[in-house]
This record gives C-alpha cells, sequence and structure tokens, in this order.
C-alpha cells in the first residue's frame, strides 16, 4: 500500500521532480513526449501521486528468479454474473465492489488481481480502452471482454408511478437512486443525461449511493427510492425499461496474472454450459464474445 505522507495526492511540476528527483525541465519534457502520466487543468500540468507510482513500478526491472505476489481480490464494479461465477469457479478471489474506475486504480496501484470495468466515453458513447490506459499506466495490462449487458431504468413492479424515462423522473421531481461517482452506470447516467439536454443537477439524487446494482434495485423495491439506472440482471423485485441496450463491460489484469490459477478457474468456468443456463436465467447477457481480448499491452 502507498504511503499517504510521501507527497500529496496531485503533484506539480515542481513538486513530481522533486518526488522523482529529476529535473523540472526534464518532467516538462517527458509530459510533452506524454511519456508520464499526466493532467491538463486550466493550462497547468498536474500529476496524480498513484498513477507516477504505477508508472514507476512498470518501469522496475525485476531479476530473474523473483516472483511478486498481488492480493487474489476483484475490485471494481458490481457484476451479478461475473460474482456468482467467482463463488461457484472456486477462483479464490475476495470481492471488493468499488466501481470501476477505484477498480482500475487498484489494478494499477497492484492492490488488486483482476478488475472489471465498463466506463463509457462521454462524447463518443463508446467503450474504448484509451480510458484503461489513461486510468492503468502499464504497459503489461490485459483487457479480457465478459459480456455486453442491457442497462435501464428500474422502477417499482408495476411501475405504479407510471415512470415513462429520464425526462420524466426530472419533470417530476421523482427520487432517483444512484451510484457512487467513478461508477460505470453512473457514467453511463450522465451520458444518457447529457444526450437528453437533462442538467446535472436535473434529478432528485437519494443519499447515499448504492453500492451495488442489487443495493440500487433493493432501494427501489423497498420504496427508498423512486428508481434508478441498473441493469436487467439486477431487476429483482422491481421492474425494468431498457435505456441502452448493449454496453460493454470488460476484466482487466496484468498480463502475468492472466495466467494464474484463480483468473484460469474463473474463465474455465464461464466456458461451462452452467455458467450459460444462469446467464440465461438473469437475464439482459449477451456473452458471445466472452474471452475476447480487448487490450494486451
Amino acid at each position: 500500500m502507498k504511503n499517504e505522507n510521501t507527497a500529496p495526492n496531485l503533484m506539480t511540476t515542481a513538486e513530481v521532480a522533486e518526488y522523482l528527483r529529476l529535473k523540472e525541465r526534464t518532467v516538462y519534457e517527458m509530459a510533452g513526449r506524454q511519456q508520464i502520466p499526466c493532467s491538463r487543468a486550466t493550462g497547468k500540468l498536474l500529476f496524480s501521486r498513484s498513477l507516477v507510482d504505477a508508472w514507476v513500478e512498470a518501469r522496475t526491472e525485476i531479476p530473474e528468479g523473483v516472483t511478486l505476489t498481488v492480493p487474489r481480490i476483484y475490485a471494481g464494479s458490481s457484476e451479478p454474473l461475473l460474482e456468482w461465477a467467482i463463488r461457484q469457479s472456486g477462483a479464490g478471489l475476495a470481492i471488493l465492489v468499488k466501481g470501476s474506475r477505484q477498480g482500475l486504480e487498484y489494478i494499477a496501484e497492484g492492490e488488486a488481481m483482476l478488475a472489471g470495468t465498463h466506463l463509457i466515453d462521454p462524447g463518443s458513447g463508446e467503450y474504448d480502452m484509451e480510458r484503461v490506459r489513461a486510468i492503468v499506466p502499464r504497459r503489461d495490462i490485459v483487457a479480457i471482454h465478459w459480456a455486453r449487458r442491457s442497462q435501464g431504468l428500474l422502477v417499482a413492479a408495476g411501475n405504479p408511478l407510471g415512470v415513462t424515462g429520464l425526462s420524466d423522473a426530472a419533470t417530476r421531481n421523482l427520487r432517483f437512486a444512484r451510484r457512487a461517482d467513478g461508477a460505470g452506470s453512473q457514467a453511463l447516467l450522465d451520458f444518457l443525461l447529457a444526450r437528453a439536454e437533462i442538467p446535472a443537477d436535473g434529478l432528485r439524487f437519494v443519499d447515499p449511493p448504492a453500492e451495488s446494482q442489487d443495493d440500487l434495485a433493493g432501494m427501489v423495491a423497498e420504496g427508498a427510492a423512486d428508481c434508478g439506472i441498473g441493469i436487467r440482471a439486477a431487476a429483482r423485485g422491481v421492474d425494468f425499461m431498457p435505456l441502452w441496450p448493449s454496453e460493454e463491460f470488460d476484466l482487466v489484469m496484468r498480463r502475468r496474472d492472466y495466467f494464474e490459477p484463480p483468473i484460469q478457474a474463473l474463465l474455465a468456468f464461464a466456458r461451462t454450459d452452467g455458467f450459460r443456463r444462469h446467464a440465461q436465467h438473469l437475464g439482459g447477457y449477451d456473452i458471445s464474445g466472452l474471452g475476447e481480448v480487448r487490450l494486451n499491452g
């Protein structure tokens, strides 16, 4: 785990130069050539300490015969079929649901073996790998396709309020369950709101944010919220209105971890008839492309 006291979370060019024991001019040149992860805010370069740490680690030469262990943890997006498969396969992975972005940061920092992500590009509406590369600046990253999923609006069983969509929820000031910032479903909601020209504060969000897909569905079923965005597979005891029929969900890991027993056990189980039957039972999944390599290095 990283030491929280060694440097601020966001560093300036001068601070990252001191942190890496480099000349400030060298840092500027590296940033200009996109050789070090950085962000530009109002013309100023900013460096995330965790990404700089990951960048340094990715360039560390490991002596032959030395092996590094990584915690056997699945971190990232809430995914009912995946979490069931992890348990049923005997993969031995602990499950830590923290949202797509947090899961990728865990991979970048070496704190998880596997992450699940479905972060949409806010401009194009595509699920491209450049967002993964931006968060995980490593050369040995592999992304494997898991499934296409149907996302939509979850409403109470029978839809007693007669909810017709996002615009209706905003106009009527309905109580809207949400996911935390960094969750893929929340990123999709932001995209759909922008596409419908609904202002970011146009929905009446319920606090606290739901930790998982099942938690969000539970909030709607129990009457703690009138509606919320979630996947078809989580719609137990609630009704589902499709909004985004085919989002991509991917698994991200280090290349070396792809060959480790936990990952291989999970992927082997995903090829069984029992897995396919359960995906069909949950509903809203297209697993025809499961296992396809989306990113390799």
